[in-house]
């Protein structure tokens, strides 16, 4: 029950971070993925991680990086898939990083 209740938690984290984010820049899941999908196809499998960070640096920088969540569900929808896994900077190395390719 309590690891319900923390999943849900996390994804109404991640859907206000989303609202946020299209707030301050309308259009901002669209752009980003479409950001993410040009590297992808440009620089070959990369980690979630890194796909992040390249569109922050690209001036897709949302307040909170959870607004990413809605970006990579986008970014799947529109031919990206995940080709393997990769540990996680952000994490301390834990496992379930995901490595994208197009």
């Amino acid at each position: 029950m309590q690891l319900d209740w923390a999943q849900e938690q996390g994804r109404k984290a991640m859907q206000r971070a989303q609202v946020k984010a299209e707030n301050a820049a309308p259009g901002f899941t669209v752009h980003a993925a479409a950001y993410m999908y040009a590297y992808l196809v440009a620089h070959g499998p990369t980690s979630g991680e890194a796909l992040t960070d390249a569109a922050v640096a690209a001036g897709h920088a949302p307040q909170e990086l959870r607004a990413f969540g809605a970006v990579f569900k986008r970014l799947t929808k529109i031919g990206a898939r995940v080709v393997g896994t990769c540990a996680r900077r952000r994490g301390h190395g834990a496992s379930g990083g995901k490595v994208y390719s197009v």
